[in-house]
């Protein structure tokens, strides 16, 4: 009749081992993606690898190339509100290539600038072989570049595109 009475001995509500467990599982997951990440090379360095070989501004080349190249902007730019009070531009346009050329790497540059033709954001963008392997003649692409941190008293009355680097086949 006493084991009625008699209270019981109470489990306790965390195992230590188990706890222990989960943070040791916890760090070498943690551990392996840290080596997976360490080991891919930058992006710098892989838009660099991209670039290599391409006509810059410079070059005779390049003046050859880029005056082939047609970038229109759409009406479809989108101005959105950001959480932090910035505004966010979502830039789209088309690429086209008059020439008789393939194009096998563009670069361009987008950039919000002022009605006095101030530079107040700008992007450069990677276009071909990044979004399309390339771009051939008579043919165009759709671009969109995204520009963050404009304030809201910002001048932003016009969009203007420019070909930064390009290579030909």
């Amino acid at each position: 009749m006493d084991e009625l009475f008699e209270t019981g001995k109470e489990k306790k509500a965390f195992n230590l081992v188990f706890i222990g467990g989960i943070i040791v599982g916890l760090l070498l997951i943690g551990g392996a993606i840290w080596m997976l990440l360490s080991f891919s090379p930058p992006v710098e360095d892989k838009m660099a690898k991209i670039l290599e070989g391409a006509h810059r501004e410079d070059s005779p080349e390049f003046a050859a190339l880029s005056k082939d190249i047609l970038i229109a902007t759409d009406d479809d730019t989108v101005e959105s509100p950001m959480g932090l009070g910035t505004i966010s531009m979502f830039i789209k346009g088309n690429i086209y290539n008059k020439g008789t050329k393939n194009i096998t790497t563009l670069e361009v540059n987008v950039g919000v600038v002022t009605q006095k033709n101030e530079v107040l954001r700008e992007k450069r963008v990677v276009v071909i072989p990044v979004q399309q392997q390339l771009l051939g003649p008579g043919d165009s692409i759709p671009i969109t570049a995204a520009i963050d941190g404009f304030e809201r008293t910002d001048d932003r009355a016009n969009i203007r595109w420019k070909v930064t680097a390009i290579r030909a086949e």
